[in-house]
């Protein structure tokens, strides 16, 4: 291959002659295009093309932005014809001497595409303002029009302000020095790049601008941004953005997140004119998202799925569906208590919990939420936030959940990829939305003065919802029952392995949520939990269950104290306690605390319930002397399906030892299968159930998750095998059909003697004396791998390094019997663990942290 630039073969670079019908031109006028076009290496290899797709460009960029698309229909064979323009005054097409502007711009791609005489299907890809102009195109040819796809771009202001980087660039001060005479607006943009442009791309983007008479088309690219109503553009953005909602084509909107142009407000807009589009926002990445993330893939992906995959994951439903709110509703009159606050001290009966859900679901309405509007829900456990979840339900809002135990970086990070509409918050939670500029009409939980309303952002409070509500409510509110197959949810996940992901349930899956736990644990109406795991504490009015929350950070389970536990379960009789592994753990720690009263309440738990990671049995033995009335069990789940399988602790000393933590067999309604690892460490694609075979664990059942939120990518590789969820979990099933989990597929270990999976030589480790929590992690490329322990000590290392002999030399010989040949054993005071369960082990900080401490660089605390 002759290469052009690096990375375009020279083959691709044509130039055309095309005749302009600009008004801006003079009759006759012709202008010479420059393009990258795979036409003629399509006919050389004997391919006919099923479409085209045509690329444009934004500014200070050229054609080569596209190269990727190019060169990956080049190496797979694909039938696609590629045409990425340089639009006229850019990159290397002429230069007209005329200022054109949006309309000219669309105009001028039509006379393009006309000239070459595309025929058959167009799919069209823009970036920046590329992507205006190309769904001006699109609007106008939707004869031909096949599908859009757009990476970071807006197509109207929307009401927001310019973006301070073209503030400052189309200032008058700035504008011809920084776009024109000089080279800082092209600077200043592959500056955005993340990470930075390699030295021979950086220059390759620079080479059509290399003189300031070369970028004249720059300077009026920014000098036409119509931010304001009377800018002469303004009319043609205007008829595009409104004429895009006429598109029902597919559409795949492609995001990075990190750009201080087109911010993740402008991705919103989009989805409000393109409803029906698939959405994936790559996480850490920026303006240029082309350069920054391989998006060839998941383009010509998308291309090949199927318009609907239908309902992924998911097995027949256990009952008829039945909504959320069934249960409250049949309650109306029920003067009994339903939920309960313990600080402070508050209850609610059902019927007041049914009153107060009607009139905020009211006051709701009457501020403007709809069905579908995104509603972030950041107020902790109790009534407060049970009722709100209630009332959205009620309303057809879809809540969403990122919790504060994200922490500030990965709940924002969460609230922006969801995007929601309104925002109700504590005054914490309001403060952090007006620093970091959350989206959302922002709705305070409690009382709020003038003057820190005003510094907030505040328009609404919720004791205002509540007396607007109840006014309406009282003339007769008839809310119109919401559509089950409608989104309800977004639940973010824990982010212990990577970003929290927002995952979408509707109605029916929640309902099969609250039928599948209702059948595989016997919770009958008139059950009393005490809901120390933050997720089951919107189940609770579901139910029938009168719910509690104990007197504890919810956001740090480890604050859960074994009094506080006890206090919650005298306030409402506790028959059920659902508690995560690290609340358990302090529950135990401090139980000395305990009198006797306390330990005779905790006596009449006839359900003890545990969720969030695998527990030891030593620590449900415990448990077991603490609630020695109760079936302690353990489900196993996620965030994408909560449960799918369950044990207690008899079940868990049937099983004895083995490779791995063994979670039982699948709850009601619920099936598992393993996609078998090859040698590679692999998971394969085919769903298997017999036994001792190790891979990832693929689940189905009706309340498996509707989809991954604005993450296309992430959702196909989940649902990649038809009916069923990659939970990216490895493990096997025995000769009883019990699921072992083995750990996740991103802990694997590639040696070589092929995969292994962690948890095995994990438990084997913690067995030593001496041993506290251990994590297996893998240092060295991907088939060379060498295996190394990193664990905490008993008593706790003061620092972090190799372990004291005697321990290393003991933990080998004890995980030798798995199969596994540890290379090293190092200690750290304390283990890594992620915020919201205090309990999942970060193996990947690990894994770096190791690699460097065993090359010899500074030991630090990983």
């Amino acid at each position: 291959m002759t290469e052009l630039f690096p990375g375009v073969d020279r083959q691709y670079s044509r130039y055309v002659q095309v005749a302009s019908t600009s008004t801006v031109d003079q009759t006759g006028t012709s202008h010479q295009w420059h393009l990258l076009d795979n036409e003629s290496e399509l006919a050389e290899k004997g391919i006919t093309p099923v479409g085209t797709l045509l690329c444009v460009h934004g500014n200070p960029t050229w054609s080569y932005l596209w190269r990727g698309l190019l060169n990956h229909v080049s190496e797979n064979d694909l039938p696609w014809r590629v045409i990425a323009v340089d639009q006229l005054d850019m990159g290397f097409s002429a230069r007209t001497g005329v200022f054109r502007r949006l309309a000219d711009r669309v105009n001028d791609l039509g006379d393009l595409t006309n000239t070459l005489e595309i025929t058959g299907a167009v799919t069209t890809v823009g970036h920046d303002w590329g992507g205006i102009i190309s769904l001006g195109w699109a609007v106008a040819h939707q004869h031909q029009l096949a599908n859009v796809v757009l990476t970071n771009t807006a197509v109207h202001p929307a009401g927001f302000e310019l973006p301070a980087a073209l503030r400052l660039a189309s200032h008058p001060a700035v504008h011809s020095w920084g776009t024109k005479s000089t080279d800082a607006f092209l600077r200043t943009t592959h500056s955005l790049a993340q990470p930075a442009l390699a030295p021979e791309v950086r220059k390759a983007f620079m080479a059509p601008y290399t003189q300031a008479s070369r970028r004249t088309g720059v300077a009026n690219f920014v000098a036409d941004i119509p931010f304001t109503e009377e800018h002469p553009s303004r009319p043609a953005l205007d008829a595009i953005s409104e004429s895009v909602r006429s598109l029902k084509v597919p559409t795949l909107l492609l995001w990075g997140p990190k750009d201080p142009v087109f911010s993740d407000r402008y991705l919103r807009d989009l989805i409000f004119r393109l409803p029906h589009a698939d959405v994936h926002r790559f996480e850490g990445a920026g303006h240029l998202l082309p350069e920054d993330r391989d998006i060839a893939v998941p383009v010509f992906d998308w291309l090949a799925a199927e318009n609907s995959t239908g309902n992924i994951g998911r097995a027949e439903a256990l009952t008829a569906y039945s909504p959320m709110l069934a249960e409250l509703d049949s309650r109306t009159t029920d003067h009994s208590a339903a939920v309960v606050d313990i600080n402070p001290a508050q209850t609610l009966s059902w019927a007041q919990l049914g009153t107060r859900v009607n009139d905020l679901a009211a006051g709701l309405a009457q501020i403007g939420v709809k069905p579908g509007d995104r509603v972030n829900l950041l107020v902790p456990p109790g009534i407060e936030l049970t009722a709100l979840i209630y009332a959205c339900l009620r309303l057809g809002a879809v809540i969403v959940v990122a919790d504060a135990g994200l922490g500030t970086k990965g709940l924002g990070r969460a609230i922006r990829g969801a995007g929601p509409s309104y925002l109700i918050g504590i005054d914490r939670a309001l403060t952090g939305a007006r620093v970091l500029n959350w989206p959302g009409t922002r709705i305070a939980a409690g009382d709020m003065s003038a003057a820190k309303r005003k510094l907030l952002g505040v328009q609404h409070t919720i004791g205002e919802l509540l007396e607007s509500g109840a006014g309406a409510a009282a003339g007769g509110t008839d809310f119109t029952p919401a559509d089950p197959d409608a989104d309800a949810a977004v639940l973010f996940t824990s982010g212990s392995t990577g970003p929290a992901k927002g995952v979408v349930y509707t109605h029916r899956q929640l309902a099969a949520m609250r039928d599948t736990l209702r059948e595989t644990y016997n919770l009958k109406a008139g059950s009393a939990l005490v809901a120390g795991f933050a997720p089951f504490a919107l189940l609770g009015p579901a139910l029938g269950a009168t719910s509690v929350t104990p007197d504890m950070d919810v956001t740090a389970p480890r604050t859960l104290t074994a009094s506080a536990l006890a206090d919650a379960a005298a306030a409402v009789d506790a028959t059920t306690v659902f508690a995560s592994p690290a609340a358990l753990a302090n529950v135990l720690d401090t139980k000395d605390s305990l009198n006797a009263s306390q330990l005779k309440v905790l006596a009449g738990v006839s359900l003890m319930m545990s969720a969030g990671a695998p527990i030891p049995e030593p620590l449900l033995a415990k448990v077991q002397e603490l609630v020695p009335q109760a079936r302690v069990h353990t489900p196993y789940g996620m965030t994408e399906a909560l449960p799918v399988t369950d044990i207690d602790l008899d079940g868990i000393r049937a099983a004895g030892s083995g490779n791995g933590v063994c979670v039982g067999t699948p709850v009601a309604g619920a099936r598992v299968a393993i996609a078998v690892l090859d040698a590679e460490g692999t998971a394969g694609s085919e769903p298997l159930q017999t036994p001792n075979l190790t891979g990832e664990i693929l689940v189905r059942a009706p309340h498996v998750k509707e989809r991954y939120d604005r993450l296309w990518i992430t959702e196909q590789l989940s649902t990649s095998i038809p009916g069923w969820h990659r939970t990216g979990d490895v493990g096997h099933l025995d000769e009883s059909g019990r699921l072992w989990v083995e750990g996740r597929m991103g802990h694997v270990l590639r040696t070589p003697a092929g995969p292994t999976t962690p948890v095995a030589a994990e438990q084997a480790a913690e067995s030593v004396h001496g041993a506290g929590r251990a994590a297996l992690v893998g240092v060295g490329p991907a088939g060379t791998q060498a295996a190394v322990i990193v664990m905490e000590s008993v008593p706790s290392a003061r620092r972090a390094g190799p372990a004291p002999e005697a321990l290393a030399r003991a933990v080998r010989a004890a995980v030798a019997p798995t199969g596994t040949e540890v290379s090293a054993v190092l200690v750290v005071p304390d283990l890594p663990t992620d915020i919201r369960h205090n309990s999942k082990i970060d193996r990947a900080k690990l894994a770096s942290w190791a690699a460097i401490t065993l090359a010899g660089g500074r030991i630090g605390k990983p």
